[in-house]
């Protein structure tokens, strides 16, 4: 039976409706953005089967477009909507702190990073360039590949803070094996930058590195 058939209250759009987001579960989110099911089986089916089969609902959101389009029910359409679903949700979150209340609180930068980089196969350096009253001014991806001291290079990162016209900035970036402990070379690129920085008045507040959902504070550990 599809779930145009259920009981009116049953139906996840209109519990939605009635009880609010919060209170669906993650298969009835789902099967709302699904909308219709496959035959035989009512969007709810699909969704809950979708979320077994990729084990929860962030590999699934985030699984390649080859592997999720082979799913019955699920084409370039519906890959597309799950992809602009989850950039929108992005640049909310980043339109909340740029020029918004100052990022005072390293928890702000952490969830604003692990939305964008904890999912990523490769690593990514990235800059949150702030102002005088520390809000962000933009968040920057910088450079791909290896952190290392031959892939970041100090005088991109400067000429970048001057173009800004930033007061401060925290650096970022992610580790793909998922473990956010710093490594060595981490910690040598964080004083380049930072004593590169401080020629031109630009404070390095913070180095932090995401991991899978954790993400580690150079700044917390005192190395900075």
């Amino acid at each position: 039976m599809s779930m145009a058939h259920w009981p009116q209250h049953l139906q996840p759009r209109e519990k939605l409706l009635a009880q609010g987001a919060d209170s669906l579960s993650d298969a009835e989110l789902l099967a709302i953005l699904l909308r219709h099911g496959s035959k035989g089986k009512s969007a709810l089916q699909m969704a809950q089967d979708l979320l077994e089969q990729f084990g929860g609902l962030r590999p699934l959101l985030h699984a390649e477009q080859q592997q999720l389009c082979r799913q019955p029910g699920i084409g370039p359409c519906k890959y597309a909507e799950i992809q602009a679903m989850l950039t929108l949700m992005k640049r909310q979150l980043q339109q909340q702190l740029t020029l918004g209340p100052s990022i005072s609180d390293p928890a702000q930068a952490k969830q604003l990073l692990l939305s964008h980089l904890r999912d990523l196969e490769h690593e990514r350096f990235c800059v949150l360039w702030l102002n005088k009253q520390h809000q962000l001014l933009r968040f920057e991806p910088l450079f791909f590949g290896t952190i290392d001291g031959a892939s970041v290079y100090p005088r991109v990162v400067v000429t970048r803070a001057l173009q800004m016209r930033a007061a401060a900035c925290i650096l970022a970036h992610n580790h793909p094996s998922g473990i956010s402990e710093p490594s060595q070379a981490d910690e040598q690129i964080t004083y380049r930058l930072r004593d590169a920085l401080a020629l031109i008045d630009v404070r390095v507040l913070d180095h932090l590195v995401v991991g899978d959902g954790v993400v580690t504070s150079l700044a917390q550990r005192g190395l900075l």
